[in-house]
């Protein structure tokens, strides 16, 4: 879609985006089929859940649906903790927002868009919510299991 390659991600900064911080891509949506192996929506391909973020199958580039389970913590890649760095913060959501950001995928399938919006509004929330100490301290107590 993007330069003329049919299918590959956003170019951000002169590269092809292959994933968050130059990790692999990889499924993260669980089976429809009622088995534990993780399997893309579009192409039934299965990816490496150790490797990357999950945003994209590593076979077909689809979009993944959001994991409602991941903490902001970890999706914002930051130290479960009070302290915060917000300029690391802040460069972590413009990254994820260049990779699932709505506009990035007028021209992808319904599902895909749909994905798309979920992710941009779950990485809205978790920066808004790690800002502002309060909400982060309130978040912090809230999750602790």
């Amino acid at each position: 879609m993007w330069g003329g390659r049919v299918g590959a991600l956003p170019r951000v900064g002169g590269f092809w985006l292959t994933g968050v911080l130059g990790r692999k891509p990889s499924c993260n949506a669980a089976s429809l089929k009622g088995n534990n192996s993780p399997q893309c929506w579009n192409c039934g391909g299965s990816g490496n859940l150790i490797e990357g973020d999950g945003f994209f199958c590593p076979q077909c580039r689809a979009l993944q649906p959001p994991d409602p389970t991941r903490d902001h913590f970890s999706l914002m890649d930051c130290n479960r903790s009070f302290r915060v760095d917000t300029a690391k913060l802040q460069h972590r959501y413009q990254q994820l927002q260049r990779l699932v950001h709505p506009d990035f995928f007028s021209q992808r399938s319904q599902t895909e868009k749909d994905f798309s919006e979920k992710h941009s509004t779950l990485v809205n929330d978790a920066y808004k919510t790690l800002l502002a100490p309060l909400s982060r301290g309130l978040y912090l107590r809230n999750r602790k299991s």
